[in-house]
């Protein structure tokens, strides 16, 4: 079973949709500086697009993101930490992750979404390096037995 499968059965996908838009909210927290109230401003709009919508992404990115990051999840498996595996491959992770969000934005019809995405793409690796950590603990808490 993938990733995909396990993490967003029904009884999981709330909670997993959650805890992705907290640990969201609490990477955006800890950016300081200027380019961290240009993420905060940036995120604001997006939340302002309609009610709910970061969530409702959150949901539709999950399972093209845990299909993206499964080999690399299912190596660390195999090697007997997916977490420290996942963390250590942060960059492969990144890409993978970003690949996704790419193929999602080109076809978006929210020129805010577009927009806010192309501005922000160049700095994205290192942001989505940096919340690895905190997404792999999402993961494992609901793939333990």
């Amino acid at each position: 079973m993938g990733l995909s499968e396990g993490l967003l059965d029904p009884n999981k996908k709330a909670m997993v949709v959650d805890d992705c838009c907290n640990m969201i909210e609490n990477q955006l927290a800890s950016k300081s500086g200027v380019s961290g109230i240009a993420l905060k401003a940036a995120f604001a709009a997006l939340k302002g697009v309609k009610p709910g919508y970061i969530p409702y992404i959150i949901e539709q990115l999950l399972p093209p993101w845990f299909n993206a990051i499964d080999p690399i999840w299912s190596e660390g498996t195999q090697k007997g930490d997916p977490v420290a595996h996942l963390i250590a491959s942060r960059s492969l992770t990144a890409d993978a992750l970003l690949s996704v969000t790419d193929t999602r934005v080109k076809s978006s019809t929210r020129s805010i979404v577009r927009g806010t995405y192309d501005k922000f793409r160049g700095s994205a690796k290192k942001h989505i390096e940096e919340a690895i950590p905190d997404f792999a603990k999402v993961i494992e808490n609901y793939t333990k037995a």
